[in-house]
């Protein structure tokens, strides 16, 4: 006769909750896969297999949506002025305010980028996560941030309502409400456009596009009449934005959008994203000429984190020898 499991309770309850929220059954769970794991051989490899997994999903529930980590690289970039050099930027993304991710946490993540005392401050989009009731909230949070050369910001996909790349909005003006609030509390929203930023007699061409599932995406308009000669970095929330420079100068692109594809399970890799978006997953790549740091962001579509932990980025601009 085989021996009871504890899954078969659950089966039988309906309404049997996460385990971890009753005590009692997470240990029935684990006593039976330690009983199993006694037994003969097949039986044991099962176990651990089961045990090994439910571990990992238990994990990837609890701990690692919110365990913050701090990320520090730096990047050469050509005919850096030296007033410049050494320029620290702390990049914040994919923050997807909504009941589902904690404003503590929220409020974690802004200390941590204020703890490093960076130069600029850079918010690479998907503010909300849906719909309008949390602009206010994510805008009133985000504006305790301040750093000597501002705080600026673009628009993600989320922000425009839009999910994927055929470009239908749900809500239409949602992207003007989470620039308008923004905007309101201190933060500079970059739209197709470019700023300059000084030290001295030194420049640094700062530039923000609109996102590039909201088809009002123009590099054209952003990059318009600026000199040739003076190194620019480029805010877009999306990594592959960086495929459509068609060789205008960008030496530094920063991105979010893949959230490291939330989860990188060993022996499946991040089945999340799709063939093309895996190349620029999470990290500093190499793209032509440009530099492209995609940040693994802050919050989460769903409450489910494997080996991408959430992050605050600082890039350190260093002049190429």
């Amino acid at each position: 006769m085989s021996r009871p499991s504890p899954f078969d309770s659950i089966a039988s309850d309906s309404s049997a909750p996460w385990p971890g929220r009753r005590p009692a059954l997470w240990h029935r769970v684990v006593s039976w896969l330690r009983n199993e794991s006694r037994r003969d051989r097949s039986r044991r490899r099962w176990a651990r297999w089961i045990g090994r997994n439910w571990a990992r999903i238990s994990y990837a529930w609890r701990v690692e949506p919110t365990w913050l980590e701090l990320n520090r690289c730096d990047v050469p970039i050509q005919d850096l002025p030296s007033p410049f050099d050494g320029l620290r930027i702390a990049q914040l993304s994919d923050f997807h305010c909504g009941r589902h991710v904690p404003l503590a946490y929220l409020q974690e993540a802004i200390e941590l980028a204020q703890s490093e005392r960076p130069d600029l401050i850079v918010l690479t989009g998907d503010f909300i996560h849906t719909g309008f009731r949390y602009v206010d909230v994510v805008a009133e949070t985000l504006g305790q941030m301040s750093a000597p050369l501002g705080v600026y910001a673009v628009l993600g996909n989320h922000d425009f309502s839009v999910r994927n790349a055929l470009g239908y909005r749900r809500h239409r003006h949602l992207h003007r409400a989470v620039a308008e609030a923004l905007t309101a509390r201190g933060i500079c929203v970059l739209r197709n456009e470019t700023v300059e930023l000084v030290r001295g007699e030194a420049r640094l061409y700062l530039t923000g596009v609109e996102d590039l599932w909201s088809r009002v995406c123009d590099l054209d308009a952003a990059l318009e009449g600026l000199a040739h000669d003076v190194p620019r970095i480029v805010l877009a929330h999306n990594p592959r934005t960086v495929e459509h420079l068609n060789g205008r100068r960008c030496d530094l692109m920063l991105s979010g959008h893949t959230h490291g594809g939330q989860v990188n399970w060993p022996g499946l890799g991040r089945p999340v994203l799709g063939r093309h978006t895996r190349r620029f997953a999470a990290g500093l790549y190499r793209y032509k000429d440009t530099y492209l740091y995609v940040n693994k962001g802050i919050g989460f579509s769903v409450r489910f984190r494997f080996g991408v932990r959430p992050e605050v980025a600082v890039v350190t601009l260093r002049a190429a020898s």
